[in-house]
């Protein structure tokens, strides 16, 4: 079980301003960095059952404990509905070219970042935000009544459902080619903690350095892939 402890950029909402939480997914780590962890040597299995899983697996968030979980088909099937203790996180991944995020609007927000991405808490009945750094997720002050007014006119952040998805944005250089635009998805919240993960990682220097573009390159051609339009 990957533990998403206590941090407005983690599950749960509540860890004082500038902490910062693990990244979560062993499984997504590989396949973002392209190396195995000591984690992904060994056997994977599923937190319920106790049935073997194998790369790829589904995840599930346990909504006590704040925090991911490993889960086979016959379970990450049983819990594809909202209720209850445990939450499959959906594999969809969306974006709305027709409606893209201004650098006006995007300014709205004031997070002090490149990227960042932002999911509905259910125990705390709103969003919050976090970004990847060098240490790991960082909480992001966010102004809930700017992303009010956003999610009016975008209804692809809209669209999220609570606590298993969150809205990804990645804008400006050198991570983006041109400074002026922004790429914006809705996908698994697991993907987030995973890429989180693999930044940490191979982060270097200022800006992340190459290995990070890479990383972070990879991801956005695999989003821009499977996204289907809102």
């Amino acid at each position: 079980m990957t533990s998403i402890h206590n941090g407005p950029g983690s599950l749960s909402g509540h860890r004082p301003p500038g902490e910062t939480v693990s990244p979560g997914g062993a499984a997504g780590l590989r396949r973002f960095t392209g190396t195995p962890t000591r984690a992904a040597m060994t056997e994977e299995r599923c937190e319920l059952c106790g049935e073997r899983v194998g790369d790829g697996h589904a995840h599930m968030v346990d909504l006590q404990r704040r925090s991911i979980a490993c889960a086979c088909t016959a379970c990450a099937l049983l819990f594809s509905r909202p209720g209850g203790r445990y939450r499959t996180v959906p594999d969809r991944v969306r974006d709305d070219l027709r409606n893209p995020l201004t650098e006006a609007e995007w300014a709205e927000l004031a997070v002090p970042v490149g990227i960042a991405f932002f999911f509905i808490n259910s125990a705390l009945d709103r969003v919050v935000a976090g970004y990847p750094s060098p240490a790991g997720v960082t909480e992001c002050e966010l102004d809930l009544a700017a992303w009010d007014r956003l999610a009016g006119a975008h209804p692809l952040l809209a669209e999220l459902e609570p606590d298993v998805e969150a809205i990804l944005v990645v804008r400006g250089q050198p991570y983006t080619p041109d400074s002026q635009s922004a790429q914006v998805y809705l996908i698994p919240i697991d993907t987030c903690y995973s890429l989180a993960g693999a930044l940490r990682l191979n982060w270097r220097g200022f800006d992340g350095g190459t290995e990070v573009r890479r990383i972070l390159g990879d991801l956005l051609a695999d989003l821009r892939r499977r996204a289907r339009q809102i």
